[in-house]
């Protein structure tokens, strides 16, 4: 952890060399997600519902998406970018370093500009939160926190899978943007206004009902049950990683040098 924080550091520093450039690519990633969630708006100022959610409930459904989307946008850039190294040859130098793979690629590359995002995804959860009839409790506010965190999780561990793909591939695949933006954007809805098989999908294979639907629904007093067990689903939605971790781990045993 010691190294992945001397990575964010100097990552950080050299993106605070072009301030100008920083600042102006995060104010277009605040607006980006903005548009997208005028769309939202104006869907409900059309038609009120759907399948039963209101505006403010599918608000927050939103917000907690965007929110996991972006933060492992941040941290975890390095996978998604993880293709170039393998052409270049430059995957070589990782491995003869004596430091984990996964720690070096991971602190490879940092979107510190993806600030805006996370900022626009927290206006819209406090706008939320504020116009919705919640009884908090302790497990409520962690189950939110859970969420959050599980979001990051499977968003990461989907870049690693499609990172893990380049040992065999060289070039990365541009189908893991289906369950990256695709996912994001399916997931910013609740699960159950889809076709049961596609909700199913998304909860048992790639577990974005954890994140949001599952939970929310606890949170929001739509499901019955002890709030505890609803607390645990995103803990076991989080679960999705080790999978990813160990094909990462099997992708680096079998890697081949591309000679470049």
């Amino acid at each position: 952890m010691s190294l992945y924080f001397k990575y964010l550091l100097i990552h950080f520093k050299s993106q605070m060399q072009y301030r100008t450039s920083f600042w102006l690519l995060s104010i277009g990633q605040f607006f980006i997600p903005f548009s997208i969630f005028a769309g939202l708006y104006f869907l409900f100022e059309r038609f009120g519902q759907i399948k039963g959610w209101q505006f403010f409930e599918v608000a927050l459904c939103f917000a907690i998406i965007h929110m996991s989307f972006s933060l492992s946008e941040c941290f975890a850039r390095g996978f998604d970018m993880f293709s170039g190294l393998v052409v270049k040859g430059e995957f070589d130098r990782l491995l003869v370093r004596p430091r984990s793979t996964f720690v070096q690629v991971l602190g490879s590359k940092f979107e510190f500009t993806r600030v805006g995002r996370l900022l626009q995804s927290l206006l819209v959860l406090v706008w939320a939160l504020s116009n919705l009839p919640i009884e908090w409790s302790a497990i409520k506010a962690i189950t939110l926190m859970l969420m959050i965190v599980s979001g990051v999780f499977i968003f990461t561990g989907i870049y690693m899978l499609a990172a893990a793909m380049c040992f065999w591939t060289v070039q990365g695949l541009e189908v893991a943007s289906i369950f990256t933006d695709g996912g994001r954007e399916m997931a910013q809805y609740p699960l159950n206004i889809y076709q049961k098989w596609v909700a199913r999908f998304f909860t048992y294979v790639i577990p974005f009902g954890t994140v949001n639907y599952l939970p929310l629904q606890s949170i929001l007093g739509k499901a019955d049950g002890h709030e505890l067990i609803h607390m645990l689903t995103p803990v076991l939605g989080s679960l999705f990683i080790l999978p990813c971790f160990l094909v990462w781990q099997f992708g680096v045993r079998h890697y081949r040098s591309t000679g470049s």
